[in-house]
């Protein structure tokens, strides 16, 4: 512990954000990082407790507390204070593949378990976690590594998200020969298209891209593996085969007007922006504008939230983020103790943005869609929206959503995003490979393994374990690496 007065004598700092105001008016992240004398605070405000909550990755009550590739989080936020910024990237990189993605789009559960924030502010672990890998680059520490011999073992890689690119990177640092197959013209996966532009600028995702191939790592863009590519190639010329491909498929709604055209999905709608912003700035017209329209967006998660900052950049004439479910508190309920996940209400950069620009939270909860209505030539103009509470079913003694008769409301609507989530892999991929699939319709695998009933053939990701967090993809890219690492070696000593 370099200064064990550092929790008390300095507060906690991050970034400034620009103005909302301000920052709609591009696609660029828009947060400015601490000075190098302001982060070293920052370490030093680590109280290197005894037992670190903050790298432990358990979980609690169906929620995880701390990092789940249980980062040695005291240990660089130490390195930072005593100015060691090769050795802080170094412990970094021990357990993280990509602390400059985590470090961007983490909602930073190591955060929500530090000691500090028992009774306090919690240490800026992600602001620091930024700081040691842009310091890293910087220096050189992050250059390409090539590994000094190769195993002549080869694995093929599906998908390049965020848990491929984890598998990847762990097996070609072993020695062996990876390629890796995208589907889309550029490879990054949920990084490149599935997150906005001001989330997580696309030229951090083609760095590490670039990187990658100077270690050895082949990238194949535009095969679509099921389809252009047939697993039996595959399984001929590579050793092992990794599924890594995401949950692609969007939860959708079935209401009346639902075949309006207007109606999108909230992945296409960010997908065509970020692809036309790469392409052309914007100046193609390929993508879906909200330009001068009143926006609906139906969810009210991460995806929901980045719908609603790219419809404010677009120009939206309003915009409506419907939740289903209640408000939950500013404060942490009594039965939510430190150091589970706190369950509050935040606010996120695309709902502070609606409110500078509309003068209120976008936000609706406890409602949703009953019906869309279509003008003449077939195009949404308005939806009727119902309020819901909860009741408890006679039957089954469980509580479930029920719509409030009587409440319904029309509002109008241009423009409308579905974000209600993904429910699983893609059926022709499992088909094309034969795997098996559970009734939520991941792949399927033994507790504990990522094997799936196919011989040398894995999966991982969201395809594995369904939607969720890129640290958990990266922890699940890991993890995978060393299955088939020592399926091919009889031993593996990745970590």
């Amino acid at each position: 512990m370099g200064k064990p007065t550092g929790f008390l004598e300095y507060e906690r700092e991050t970034g400034r954000a620009q103005e909302p105001k301000v920052r709609i008016k591009h696609f660029n992240e828009f947060h400015t990082p601490l000075s190098e004398a302001e982060q070293k605070k920052q370490g030093a405000r680590c109280m290197e407790c005894g037992v670190p909550f903050c790298q432990s990755g358990v979980i609690m009550k169906g929620m995880v507390s701390g990092c789940p590739l249980n980062n040695l989080i005291p240990e660089w936020n130490d390195l930072i204070y005593s100015d060691n910024w090769a050795q802080a990237y170094n412990r970094l990189k021990r357990t993280n593949s990509f602390p400059e993605f985590t470090s961007r789009v983490c909602p930073a559960l190591c955060e929500a378990a530090c000691t500090c924030g028992l009774n306090g502010d919690p240490v800026a672990i992600k602001e620091n976690e930024y700081a040691v890998i842009e310091r890293a680059y910087a220096d050189g520490n992050a250059a390409a590594r090539p590994p000094h011999i190769r195993t002549g073992k080869r694995v093929a890689v599906v998908g390049s998200g965020p848990a491929g690119l984890a598998a990847a990177d762990q097996l070609n640092k072993r020695g062996h020969s990876v390629t890796v197959f995208e589907r889309e013209d550029r490879p990054g996966g949920l990084l490149m298209y599935g997150i906005p532009n001001m989330k997580l600028e696309k030229w951090v995702v083609n760095r590490k891209i670039k990187v990658m191939e100077e270690e050895g790592v082949i990238f194949e863009t535009g095969i679509n593996v099921g389809k252009d590519c047939k697993p039996a190639r595959l399984l001929k010329e590579f050793d092992s085969v990794i599924l890594a491909c995401g949950a692609s498929n969007p939860r959708d709604i079935q209401v009346p007007g639902r075949e309006a055209e207007g109606i999108y999905f909230a992945v296409d709608f960010l997908k065509m922006t970020t692809k036309s912003l790469l392409d052309s700035s914007l100046s193609d017209g390929t993508y879906v504008s909200a330009k001068g329209k009143h926006v609906i967006v139906i969810g009210g998660g991460d995806t929901g939230n980045d719908c609603v900052g790219t419809a404010v950049r677009h120009g939206c004439a309003s915009v409506i983020q419907l939740e289903m479910m209640p408000r939950l508190p500013d404060e942490r309920a009594e039965d939510n103790t430190w150091p589970e996940w706190p369950r509050v209400c935040k606010t996120d950069y695309g709902q502070e943005e609606a409110a500078a620009v509309f003068g209120k939270d976008p936000r609706l909860y406890e409602t949703t869609v009953k019906e869309f209505k279509k003008d003449k030539s077939g195009k949404v103009h308005s939806a009727v929206l119902v309020r819901l509470e909860s009741r408890k079913d006679p039957k089954t003694g469980q509580f479930r959503r029920v719509q409030v008769e009587g409440s319904e409301k029309e509002v109008a609507a241009d423009l409308v995003l579905i974000a209600a989530g993904f429910l699983g892999s893609q059926k022709y991929v499992t088909d094309a490979f034969g795997v098996k699939v559970n009734d939520r319709t991941n792949v399927n695998t033994s507790p504990g393994s990522y094997k799936t009933n196919i011989d040398r053939v894995f999966a991982a990701g969201d395809m594995r374990r369904g939607q969720s967090l890129v640290v958990w993809a990266i922890k699940e890219g890991r993890e995978v690496a060393k299955e088939v690492d020592k399926s091919l070696m009889g031993y593996t000593n990745l970590v």
